[in-house]
């Protein structure tokens, strides 16, 4: 039952100076300062791990990248996952939702059989894990050192002509409850987040339809007024993709479909925090508006994250990356953001402190998807955590209690 030590630790209750976090297989046991850790003989006689002036947070949580590592992962690659995962795990990404981009139909059907499959092995994997507390072999050597896919994210095809972004017109479809439910029988009920455009016709139902089988449903792509956001809202839409980006935009006499994300308290909002999708006065903006709990960064990363410019791939389209810009046809085009940067630039836009911030990576992203067990130092949670130098770059990375080496 190893402990972990650090001059703070990130826990539910609040910032802990010189806490003790105790780990008991892949699970957090507790999250104490070091003072009442010290006065339980059963737990002070675990083997302290002591990581000095660093920071330990909650593990991040990326519900919306396409890639990284030079792979997408609607690639039909062996390599593609684990080559993500490996990246994702040094920048702090513990868990994340592996996110299509539209393609032709059978190509989306075919990505999400194929991620499905990743998803499940990692579940068989967690479970063998636990089996081996009671004695029983395992192996865990195949997926050390990376990030898990928790579920998949649902980018396209449901999405507007006219806020489309780089995603190809011709395989956009129309929402219907047919062509969910082919894409929800290809992802064996895999799919946790579906982002769609509130305006076109058959999406108030196929909001309710997908709300009814637990995925989050995201508003994004969108070209909508308030007032059939508002509609969609009611339906159960609780979120919003990169939020201003590929939107109607603000007006002060029309306020949009920003302006009912931006007011409506049911609703949570992420964000590209890189400097190059939102200027930081916005990024301030959605972070003051929507507040520390409602606030959700992400990275719309793509293959290039992680590689020198060049010309890369999202889905099928080619994309050109120069200077940390990604476009194709002149069009932004997903980011080379990393999670880890995403965090201290929205502590350096917004003014807030780095535990906030880390939040937003963490716990919020979590809470998005109904999970009570990831993002937080609890008792109970996984394990997954990040030892932070003080600005929050990422030093070492664990995920369910292992460190992840690569």
């Amino acid at each position: 039952m190893p402990a972990f030590t650090a001059a703070t630790v990130l826990s539910p209750r609040g910032a802990i100076d010189r806490g003790v976090l105790l780990v008991d297989g892949g699970t957090v046991v507790s999250a104490d300062p070091a003072a009442a850790y010290v006065q339980d003989s059963a737990r002070s006689a675990a083997a302290i791990v002591d990581f000095g002036r660093a920071v330990i947070a909650p593990g991040y949580f990326d519900l919306h990248i396409h890639g990284g590592g030079g792979f997408d992962v609607m690639d039909d690659d062996a390599d593609a996952l684990p080559a993500i995962e490996r990246l994702l795990a040094r920048h702090g990404v513990t868990s994340y939702l592996p996110t299509t981009v539209t393609a032709p139909l059978d190509t989306t059907l075919r990505a999400l059989e194929r991620l499905a499959g990743a998803i499940e092995a990692r579940e068989m994997d967690r479970t063998k894990m636990r089996g081996a507390l009671t004695g029983r072999p395992t192996s865990r050597e195949s997926f050390a050192g990376r990030a898990q896919p928790l579920g998949i994210h649902l980018e396209g095809p449901f999405i507007s002509h006219a806020r489309r972004g780089v995603h190809p017109p011709q395989d956009l479809l129309p929402p219907t409850i047919s062509t969910l439910e082919r894409l929800w029988q290809a992802a064996r009920g895999r799919i946790r987040m579906m982002t769609i455009a509130p305006e076109l016709d058959g999406a108030i139902e196929l909001i309710a339809a997908a709300v009814e089988r637990g995925v989050c449903v995201s508003l994004g792509h969108s070209d909508a007024d308030f007032e059939t956001t508002e509609r969609a809202i009611a339906a159960g839409a609780r979120h919003s993709t990169h939020t201003f980006n590929a939107m109607r935009p603000l007006g002060h006499r029309d306020p949009g479909i920003i302006g009912s994300l931006l007011t409506n308290d049911l609703v949570t909002a992420d964000l590209i925090a890189d400097g190059i999708h939102l200027d930081p006065a916005i990024v301030k903006l959605i972070a003051h508006t929507k507040g520390r709990e409602k606030t959700v960064v992400i990275t719309d990363a793509i293959s290039a994250t992680g590689k020198p410019d060049g010309r890369y791939h999202l889905g099928s389209m080619e994309v050109e990356v120069k200077g940390g810009r990604c476009e194709s046809g002149g069009k932004l085009a997903g980011s080379v953001l990393t999670m880890d940067a995403a965090v201290r630039n929205l502590a350096k836009f917004a003014g807030w402190e780095l535990s906030e911030a880390v939040a937003t990576a963490s716990r919020n992203p979590a809470l998005v998807l109904g999970s009570n067990n990831k993002g937080v130092l609890a008792p109970g949670a996984d394990a997954d955590f990040l030892v932070l130098d003080c600005e929050g770059r990422v030093l070492r990375t664990f995920a369910g209690g292992m460190e992840c080496l690569s």
